[in-house]
């Protein structure tokens, strides 16, 4: 049994895989932050798929938000789960006994999104599998990219890590000190402060404020404007995705996806409208490119315990 984990900053995912990659169990608990609680969030996750699954874990993988050098299973700077720099591999490995493999969360989803895709397009002419790219739209903007089956990582880790390149020098002020960053024009926690209201989903608060009729005008001038940017946002995300990497389909996923049709058709307006001056752009069909991650879809679980089996098949192979 393959297991994987999706660990966030208030929940942990864990599912169990079958020899043909199917899922045979999945649980949720909440996350404890901190060294320890991540640990022991993670070893009761791992324990609890596998009572419900009836088997043992023989390899384990991990989606973790926070820096990871390929290969370390080192998790450094994962701010929302309270961990400046923690072995995870090292120290679930010892106490579970299997391969353990530990991946970027995003780029554990790409990788989840390319094998839950069912629709996926005859590969490119000349027999080359298309490419895909996972844009996740959440409290920040981060991109995972997977090409031949594979995930990209880069030479050091950093592939598809586009939320902090600037789209707008005169735009808004990102956390990191530039101007413009995509994070800061389509990111939910920049949108949520820009809003400066109290709500429980403020980003679905302002697409409600841009439309609504009965509301104060300054609020609703203010709301269009954030909805603009965020689309601007998404919209440029989408064309570095594909101008850099040629990916055949971007896979939005993460929260604000959950506003739908209602994110996905401007966003696509927009970039048919880059087209409009741009034949080249117009060729690439931008708008074309662009899916949504099926609500509820274990993307970076599922990635996870693939990528931790690749792992667990290593170590066999060099033992």
């Amino acid at each position: 049994m393959r297991v994987g984990l999706d660990v966030g900053g208030t929940k942990t995912e864990a599912v169990a895989l079958d020899d043909a990659g199917g899922v045979v169990a999945r649980v949720r608990r909440p996350t404890t932050l901190g060294p320890d609680g991540v640990i022991a969030s993670i070893l009761a996750a791992v324990d609890e798929v596998a009572a419900r699954s009836g088997g043992r874990a023989t390899s384990v993988g991990i989606g973790m938000p926070g820096q990871i050098v390929p290969g370390s299973g080192v998790v450094s700077h994962a701010v929302n789960l309270g961990v400046r720099s923690l072995d995870v591999a090292a120290i679930l490995g010892a106490t579970l006994g299997v391969p353990v493999d530990v991946e970027n969360d995003v780029k554990a989803a790409a990788l989840g999104a390319a094998v839950l895709r069912v629709s996926a397009p005859s590969p490119a002419p000349g027999g080359v599998e298309p490419g895909l790219a996972y844009l996740n739209l959440g409290t920040g903007v981060a991109a995972g990219l997977v090409t031949g089956g594979a995930v990209w990582r880069g030479a050091r880790g950093a592939a598809g890590e586009i939320g902090h390149l600037s789209v707008d020098p005169a735009g808004p002020r990102c956390r990191c000190g530039q101007r413009g960053c995509i994070e800061a024009l389509a990111g939910g926690r920049a949108i949520a402060e820009r809003w400066g209201r109290p709500a429980a989903l403020p980003v679905a608060e302002v697409f409600d404020a841009a439309e609504a009729g009965g509301v104060d005008g300054a609020d609703r001038a203010l709301a269009g404007a954030l909805r603009d940017d965020l689309v601007r946002g998404v919209a440029a995300a989408v064309r570095v995705l594909v101008l850099t990497a040629d990916v055949d389909v971007v896979v939005l996923g993460g929260g604000l996806t959950a506003l739908g049709d209602r994110l996905v058709a401007p966003v696509r307006a927009a970039l048919r409208r880059s087209g409009e001056t741009s034949p080249f752009l117009r060729s690439l069909h931008l708008d074309e490119r662009i899916e949504l991650l099926p609500a509820g879809s274990p993307a970076a679980a599922l990635g996870a315990a693939l990528l931790g089996a690749e792992r667990g098949e290593e170590v066999l192979s060099v033992g």
